[in-house]
């Protein structure tokens, strides 16, 4: 591990604990040669499906892209770190448990409103109109009768 401080290879650990998702290991560290410390967090790499643009492209799943767009949609919305982390490690596994290899990013984005539905409504409204890509106030206002809908029942 290198040391963000000094740039050092070599450290010993001086604390690991396990997080309490119980997926991520925290692990204090000190660097051997300018003794500051430092936290990593460390997690079992496994193979994520590859995710299959609008046009074709693929990437790898990548979770900070899906943190970065629930954190967007519950900008100045009472939604906690921890429940946004919590939705990623959710969806995550999903797509790890789901075994496919690739995965449409249409599937993602419909997962995606799926969690924040539970999340904040208002959130979802928002991820709702750039993913959907409104074009005028009837598709938004059809989109929130579907959810009114959906509470009525629920």
């Amino acid at each position: 591990m290198r040391c963000p401080f000094c740039a050092y290879l070599e450290d010993k650990v001086i604390d690991s604990r396990l997080s309490q998702d119980g997926v991520t290991t925290r692990r204090r560290r000190e660097c051997l040669k300018c003794s500051k410390r430092f936290t990593t967090y460390e997690r079992v790499e496994e193979t994520l499906p590859l995710i299959v643009k609008k046009d074709g492209t693929r990437e790898p799943f990548d979770r900070t892209k899906i943190k970065g767009g629930l954190m967007k949609a519950c900008e100045k919305r009472p939604v906690s770190m921890q429940a946004i982390d919590t939705a990623v490690d959710k969806l995550e596994m999903k797509f790890l448990d789901s075994g496919e290899r690739e995965i449409p990013s249409s599937a993602i984005g419909e997962a995606v409103m799926e969690e924040l539905k539970g999340l904040d409504e208002v959130a979802y409204v928002r991820f709702a109109s750039v993913y959907r890509e409104f074009r005028d106030i009837n598709e938004f206002m059809t989109e929130l009768k579907d959810l009114l809908e959906v509470k009525k029942r629920g």
